[in-house]
């Protein structure tokens, strides 16, 4: 499962049981308050991912500002919360990416984008 965290919106997609096709799920809104973290908990519990892939918006330059260290403070949180993997992700190009097109929200696609590059990547670096 990949989410692109955002403070109103947050998009998520899932791949399929062989890790090869990532689609988009869907947006969950407001997951920093308690209604939307139960919601992205409960998509969580009907998805049974074996992991969750947060992107993280580092800069250009890979520096951390403030939309990359409230990921990390989000990535945290979600970790202490479930018991399964989360991984914070630097894809800096998936919001590009989704931009224009396609039947599902945008956010949902960038999600899927970042999921793509990083099935791609784990399967490379033979994860």
């Amino acid at each position: 499962m990949a989410l692109d965290f955002g403070r109103a919106r947050t998009g998520v997609a899932v791949s399929d049981p062989t890790g090869m096709v990532a689609r988009p799920l869907g947006v969950v809104e407001n997951v920093n308050d308690q209604d939307g973290l139960e919601t992205l908990l409960h998509v969580i519990r009907i998805e049974e991912p074996e992991r969750i892939v947060v992107r993280l918006p580092l800069t250009l330059r890979g520096d951390h500002g403030a939309p990359a260290r409230e990921t990390e403070s989000f990535g945290r949180g979600l970790r202490d919360t479930v018991d399964i993997p989360v991984e914070l992700y630097d894809e800096r190009f998936t919001t590009n990416l989704a931009e224009g097109g396609g039947a599902a929200d945008e956010d949902s696609r960038a999600a899927a984008h970042l999921l793509s590059s990083y099935l791609a990547w784990a399967g490379r670096a033979g994860r």
